[in-house]
C-alpha cells in the first residue's frame, strides 16, 4: 500500500513537473489551466488506486454474507410433511400417556395397564416414524450450511428422547417380580425414565413447531 501510495505521488509530481516545463513560455491564463487538469488528473488517479482495494474488500464480504442456495429433492419434501404430519400427535399422546401412567402408578388395575401398554405402542410407532423420516433428511440436508445448528439440535434432543423411551420400555415393572421392592424401584426407574424422554422430545417438538423447519 505505501509502495503504492509513493508511486502515486511519483506521478503526480513527475506529471505537474512536465507541465510546469511545457508551460514555461505560456500565457499565465493557459498555464493555470494546464496545471489545474494536471493536479486533476492525478488525484483521480490516486482515489482510483486507493479505493481499488476498498472496492474489492467490500465484494468479498458481500459475498461471504450471501446465503447460500441448497436445493432439495421431492423426496425430502414429502418426508418432511410425513415427520410434520405425524408430529402433531406428539401433545396428545403424551398427555394421555402421562394421565393414564399417574393412575396406574397410583392404582394398577389391568384396564389400565392395558390402556397404558396401547398409548405406550402409540408413541413407539410415532417415534419410529419421525426417527426415520428426521435421520433420512437430516443426512441429505448435512450440506447446507442454512440452519445447521437448529437442525441438529432437534435431532440431537429428539434421538436422545428415542434412547430414553426404549429404556422406559425396558424397564417397566412386569408381574416376573416376586419381591415387593424390587418392584417398586423397577416402576420408580420407569416413571423417571418415561418423564426425562417426555422432557427431551417436547423440547425438540418446541423447535420444531417455533421454526416450522
Amino acid at each position: 500500500m505505501l509502495i503504492g501510495v509513493l508511486g502515486i505521488a511519483a506521478s503526480a509530481r513527475a506529471a505537474t513537473g512536465a507541465t510546469f516545463l511545457e508551460l514555461a513560455g505560456s500565457p499565465p491564463e493557459a498555464s493555470s489551466i494546464r496545471l489545474m487538469r494536471a493536479v486533476s488528473f492525478a488525484q483521480a488517479d490516486a482515489e482510483t488506486t486507493l479505493s481499488a482495494p476498498s472496492a474489492s474488500l467490500w465484494t468479498s464480504a458481500q459475498q461471504q454474507a450471501r446465503p447460500v442456495v441448497f436445493e432439495y429433492s421431492d423426496g425430502y419434501r414429502t418426508r418432511l410433511k410425513i415427520h410434520k404430519i405425524a408430529s402433531f400427535a406428539t401433545i396428545p399422546l403424551f398427555v394421555a400417556e402421562g394421565v393414564i401412567g399417574q393412575s396406574l402408578y397410583n392404582d394398577p388395575t389391568p384396564g389400565k395397564r392395558t390402556a397404558h401398554l396401547w398409548v405406550a405402542t402409540g408413541i413407539g410407532v410415532l417415534f419410529g416414524v419421525n426417527t426415520v423420516t428426521g435421520v433420512w433428511n437430516l443426512t441429505e440436508a448435512r450440506k447446507d450450511p442454512n440452519g445447521r445448528t437448529r437442525r441438529m439440535t432437534h435431532s440431537i434432543l429428539m434421538l436422545a428422547a428415542d434412547a430414553c423411551f426404549f429404556a422406559t420400555a425396558m424397564t417397566g415393572p412386569g408381574h416376573h417380580f416376586r419381591n415387593p421392592s424390587q418392584y417398586d424401584s423397577s416402576r420408580s426407574l420407569h416413571r423417571s425414565l418415561a418423564f426425562t424422554s417426555v422432557s427431551l422430545a417436547s423440547a425438540g417438538y418446541a423447535m420444531m413447531f417455533v421454526w416450522r423447519h
